[in-house]
């Protein structure tokens, strides 16, 4: 089955997962590129994206699987195409045949910008990234049947901070997403919750990679 490589940034990253597949649906119709259907009583276009993608935040690194009718086109084809059927925001880098299954993601690469409209506080990035590494920071989630508790730090790879200029601390790390997943939001909520006094003004978090569970780039 046929594999796009997608980016979503700019005012794309408002739109729902449910808006994003009906684009996509939209687009390849619009392309010419009939989709296959699932098979029974409510059929569905042929289209999946790996690991849904919160709103408002960007990535660089989406995925989504496809089947089209008919003979098999190249990929340069259908990447082409596909571009000029979507929105300004998503753009296809890339299209190829799977070779992996998406249960073998395990990992991703990702951004926090944390934003300070008085400045950066003194000591910020030393204290966030002692907050981190203790042995234990559990954090509230949503579940399907209500907040939850979760330990986020056994789903934190890596994490390092930097100075992106005085107002603006950049959070970068690698952590789970799937079986167990650690929404990146969630490192925001710890800092919310554990360091008030650090709490960033605004924060936008951005994917970059997505890896198996050797760091190994999936694709």
């Amino acid at each position: 089955m046929p594999r796009l490589l997608f980016t979503k940034t700019g005012e794309a990253v408002w739109m729902s997962h449910l808006d994003l597949m009906r684009l996509f649906q939209r687009a390849f119709k619009r392309a010419g590129l009939p989709l296959t259907h699932t098979q029974g009583y409510n059929p569905r276009p042929s289209v999946s994206i790996a690991l849904p993608l919160s709103v408002g935040v960007e990535s660089l690194c989406e995925l989504l699987d496809f089947d089209l009718e008919g003979k098999s086109l190249p990929g340069e084809e259908i990447v082409s195409r596909l571009n000029r059927a979507l929105v300004p925001g998503v753009q296809v880098l890339q299209c190829y045949e799977d070779a992996r299954k998406i249960r073998d993601i395990a990992l991703l690469s990702c951004e926090i910008i944390m934003e300070y409209d008085a400045g950066v506080p003194r000591g910020a990035d030393n204290m966030i990234s002692e907050l981190f590494n203790r042995n234990s920071l559990v954090v509230e989630k949503k579940g399907k049947n209500g907040p939850v508790q979760q330990d986020i730090i056994p789903m934190i790879r890596r994490l390092a901070l930097s100075d992106a200029d005085e107002q603006t601390l950049v959070l970068s790390a690698v952590i789970c997403c799937q079986n167990p997943s650690l929404n990146p939001s969630q490192i925001v909520s710890a800092i919310d919750l554990y360091l008030p006094e650090y709490k960033p003004d605004y924060a936008v978090c951005r994917r970059i990679e997505i890896f198996d569970s050797n760091e190994k780039t999936f694709r």
